[in-house]
């Protein structure tokens, strides 16, 4: 008998290489036995290696989608990747504010993996003023962290992203020069706890989507958030160990490596 899968939405970026975006996404909630429906905020010309060209969604089909989901969906989450114009966040803001309702983990995707920069000041700016006070979950790595705070010290990051109205904030630490991988969860005013992974050798085209959606796929399962990113990071963490490179760049997580006979 098929379960009844809890339903996540996610809005981001088509990647034709497979291995980030909403491909990313759609492989991560499936593999936590969720539902996922989707809207594309952009197009991309991208391989493995970088990015090449962002088309993004017009504003008011992205809306119109959107809300024919949600009239027909039971959406427990909605998990936020690449947005790419300051006018793709204000469509996301409306039906954000629409459904106050619905937990909401954003990965604030301003770069690709190969360098090229996917956010301008004007969307910084929307996403500081109007999509941060709406997030559940914020999972910025350290270039974006510092980048939203204007900080340069992680913990200044993460209090700082808490004042602009997060919920909770997994800062993690991979853009970091240490011998181990340090991720900083910030929640309630206060570092809340530090996780360490043994750092892995390759680049990764798709890891910071895989944890976020990962931390969707379990709080829609109803788990509470600390839980949810805990467990996120083990998932992830696994991914990324058993990648495979399908191109000429940087690997892509397995997703599906629980699925994989040890023999």
């Amino acid at each position: 008998m098929a379960q009844n899968r809890p339903i996540v939405l996610s809005f981001s970026g088509h990647d034709p290489s497979g291995g980030a975006g909403v491909q990313a996404d759609i492989e991560t909630l499936i593999s936590h036995q969720c539902h996922a429906a989707s809207v594309i905020t952009a197009l991309t010309e991208q391989d493995t290696r970088n990015v090449k060209k962002l088309l993004p969604q017009q504003p008011e089909q992205l809306i119109s989608q959107a809300n024919t989901l949600l009239d027909d969906l039971d959406v427990k989450v909605f998990k936020i990747g690449l947005i790419g114009h300051h006018e793709t966040a204000l469509a996301i803001y409306a039906i954000l504010k629409q459904h106050p309702e619905i937990p909401v983990v954003l990965d604030p995707v301003l770069a690709a993996g190969g360098g090229t920069e996917l956010a301008n000041g004007r969307l910084i700016a929307t996403l500081i003023d109007l999509l941060l006070p709406c997030v559940t979950v914020l999972t910025p790595n350290s270039h974006e962290a510092r980048c939203l705070s204007g900080h340069d010290e992680l913990d200044g990051c993460g209090l700082d992203l808490l004042d602009k109205g997060c919920e909770y904030v997994l800062i993690t630490g991979t853009h970091e020069h240490t011998p181990v991988v340090s991720n900083q969860l910030f929640h309630d005013g206060r570092l809340w706890e530090t996780y360490t992974w043994d750092r892995l050798p390759h680049n990764y085209h798709g890891s910071g989507c895989t944890l976020a959606a990962s931390i969707a796929a379990l709080l829609a399962h109803g788990l509470e958030p600390i839980q949810a990113v805990m467990e996120a990071q083990e998932y992830t963490w696994n991914s990324l160990n058993s990648a495979y490179r399908p191109g000429k760049g940087q690997h892509n997580p397995n997703r599906f490596f629980w699925m994989e006979d040890d023999a």
